[in-house]
């Protein structure tokens, strides 16, 4: 995973050679991270706090030939280190196993916009749930998108898991509800609902998922984005999260090269844990995300450390 932040970043370092940084030379860089970040699949915003975070590191130090790679290659470290650090962790099947005895199952709300793979993301989440010994049940909220019901049946099917759902163009906080319920009623440990993902801009579709928000009372509200996405994945966490608020996400298609940039500017954008990082299609493909793995095995660095 990762291999697009890592390859773009190491280039920097590589690139940056100059004896003395002077006024000038810091533009060079900036002008060097800036493309080999967008490159990366970092939000725009996230460059302009990265840049800014270098420019002062730069600014007016003197660092021999062939170290000023290792500079900036340390300060990047630093930054991104900081950045999961300030978003914390999620474990999800300790805070289900967490509310047992207490006569409500942990609530988890999946959002997102359709194509990032956020049903199947959420049918990988209840398998690796129910392996943990963690019992599940979903509810098939997103009632607006045809096939939506029937791809989580299949899912829920497939691992023998409860699927509480009504039919198309139901209420979705209903829908969630009911599924409350029956996790009260059956002791079973977390529920999961899927939402509907039209575009994070489509006014009725925020509203539906702050209704469900409202209703459930969740206590995850886990965003779901696509790694490949780009800018537009940050776009759409910072849309969730001002709406609805982000408490943990999930980066899909990691296996494409990508996870890092995007995984790096939602941390930082919403405050929000990576909790997972999708590597494939099947089942077993979610990897718990490890923050520290990704600044050593990008960046070629341990984490931790300040500025």
């Amino acid at each position: 995973m990762f291999e697009g932040l890592r390859g773009a970043l190491s280039g920097v370092a590589r690139s940056i050679t100059e004896k003395q940084i002077d006024g000038g030379d810091v533009d060079a860089v900036m002008a060097e991270l800036d493309v080999a970040l967008l490159e990366a699949d970092v939000a725009v915003d996230v460059i302009d706090m990265i840049k800014a975070d270098m420019r002062e590191a730069l600014s007016g130090s003197s660092v021999r030939r062939g170290e000023v790679g290792a500079f900036v290659r340390s300060r990047l470290a630093e930054y991104v280190s900081r950045a999961f650090e300030g978003a914390g962790t999620v474990d999800i099947a300790a805070l289900a196993r967490a509310k047992r005895g207490s006569g409500s199952p942990l609530v988890v709300v999946f959002v997102g916009i359709n194509g990032t793979g956020k049903t199947t993301t959420l049918a990988k989440v209840a398998h690796a749930l129910a392996s943990s010994g963690v019992t599940v049940a979903i509810a098939a909220a997103d009632t607006f998108r045809s096939g939506a019901i029937e791809q989580l049946r299949a899912h829920a099917d497939a691992l023998g898991i409860k699927l509480v759902a009504q039919n198309y163009g139901s209420d979705p906080a209903a829908v969630a509800r009911d599924a409350i319920l029956y996790a009260r009623r059956h002791g079973v440990d977390c529920v999961l609902v899927d939402t509907a993902g039209r575009m994070q801009t489509n006014r009725n579709l925020m509203d539906q998922v702050s209704k469900i928000v409202n209703v459930t009372s969740p206590d995850l509200k886990v965003f779901v984005g696509d790694s490949l996405a780009g800018n537009d994945t940050a776009s759409q966490a910072r849309e969730f999260h001002e709406r609805v608020g982000v408490d943990a996400a999930i980066v899909t298609k990691a296996d494409g090269g990508g996870g890092g940039g995007a995984a790096l500017s939602i941390a930082k954008l919403t405050s929000a844990p990576i909790a997972y990082a999708g590597t494939g299609q099947g089942y077993g493909d979610l990897e718990p995300f490890d923050a520290g793995a990704l600044v050593e095995s990008v960046l070629g660095a341990p984490a931790g450390g300040g500025a």
